[in-house]
């Protein structure tokens, strides 16, 4: 079955960065666009970026779009997400999904990562 296993989260202070990466297996992964949700305590799943198969395809949210940055590696079916200057509102759990559906929302999750940005 597909498996999407996200690591690299941690506590942060403002104006820091960290690297988000999700492994997978179970599909043919250079097959597969690929994409990062965050959720918040109280607040829905937001989507944060996406990649399409190949990589040369990416998407932001607005509210990441220069500081965040997606990248694949098809080889060993890893999907990463570089995060810049980051912010205590980029605080949450980091959800890597793929499998996704034009609703916004998508058929395979990992178990989440949590970042904190905190001083």
């Amino acid at each position: 079955q597909v498996q999407l296993v996200e690591s690299g989260g941690g506590v942060v202070q403002p104006g820091g960065s960290l690297r988000l990466s999700c492994a997978a297996s179970g599909l043919t992964f250079n097959m597969y666009a690929m994409a990062w949700f965050r959720q918040t305590p109280g607040k829905e799943r937001e989507f944060v970026a996406y990649i399409n198969w190949s990589g040369d395809t990416t998407n932001y949210a607005d509210s990441v779009k220069g500081r965040f940055t997606i990248f694949r590696d098809n080889t060993r079916s890893t999907v990463d997400l570089q995060m810049n200057s980051l912010g205590p509102e980029d605080t949450a759990v980091y959800y890597c999904a793929t499998g996704l559906r034009s609703s916004g929302t998508a058929d395979y999750w990992g178990q989440g990562t949590q970042v904190t940005v905190s001083s």
